[in-house]
């Protein structure tokens, strides 16, 4: 539960998700799936592979409707919703400027981009096309044009899979500078349980197939002193209050 007057602006409540395999048969995805994110948190749904953890921002990215229960996103303000995926998505006649830009509305393309390039090491780049980046900086196109909307709510889909761990860790922090920069009520699906502990602030715990919360782990330490050591540590705490999990 949250303190009073904190204000919500994600609500999950999912009392059922089903879909049938290719052999026909109905396979239960998701069941008494309730959380919620607090306005301003960076918060991680961390779960095994296969758990429902994609399915769920799918549903509340409004790209699946066939589902029993309900959500509510942010009411008021910008009421944008941004979203990062596994694959970057660029368009690729168009530059990695262009690409970011594409996302503003109208009266936004041209607003100042300047710090945002800064931060995430674009600035050399504004003018190349996609095929002219590696997938690393393919990946930091996409965080720009996602943070570009000022969005209410950021998703976040294991925005850094696939990726070598030196250059994943490198846009995990990369992902914190901006984020702090100008932070954001954000929702990352990951199964790298140093990932999360890296960079959220509470983790919700998924439960296997169907996915249920097992769970809330707060991190309860600043950023600046997630080191190696913290991280170790942070693991150990988790364990132990999760042992059967990720």
């Amino acid at each position: 539960m949250q303190p009073a007057g904190v204000a919500a602006p994600l609500k999950v409540d999912i009392t059922e998700k089903t879909f049938r395999s290719a052999e026909g048969v109905t396979i239960v995805a998701l069941r008494g799936l309730s959380f919620e994110v607090r306005q301003g948190e960076f918060a991680c749904l961390l779960g095994p592979s296969g758990c429902g953890k994609t399915t769920t921002l799918r549903i509340l990215l409004g790209l699946d409707r066939q589902f029993s229960g309900s959500y509510q996103l942010p009411e008021g303000g910008s009421n944008r919703i941004a979203a990062v995926f596994q694959e970057p998505v660029l368009l690729p006649w168009r530059t990695v400027e262009q690409n970011v830009r594409l996302a503003l509305s109208p009266h936004l393309r041209d607003k100042a981009l300047d710090w945002l390039f800064e931060i995430l090491g674009l600035s050399a780049m504004r003018s190349l096309y996609p095929s002219e980046l590696s997938l690393g900086l393919a990946r930091r196109a996409a965080l720009a044009r996602a943070f570009a909307t000022e969005p209410a709510i950021l998703f976040l889909d294991e925005p850094f899979a696939s990726l070598d761990e030196r250059t994943a860790d490198r846009l995990r922090r990369l992902l914190m500078t901006v984020w702090a920069a100008r932070p954001t009520t954000a929702l990352m699906v990951t199964h790298n349980l140093r990932e999360a502990l890296l960079l959220a602030d509470r983790i919700i715990v998924l439960s296997p197939r169907p996915a249920q919360v097992l769970g809330i782990f707060d991190v309860g330490l600043s950023r600046h002193l997630r080191d190696a050591p913290a991280l170790n540590n942070l693991v150990s705490d988790f364990h132990k209050r999760f042992p059967d999990a990720v």
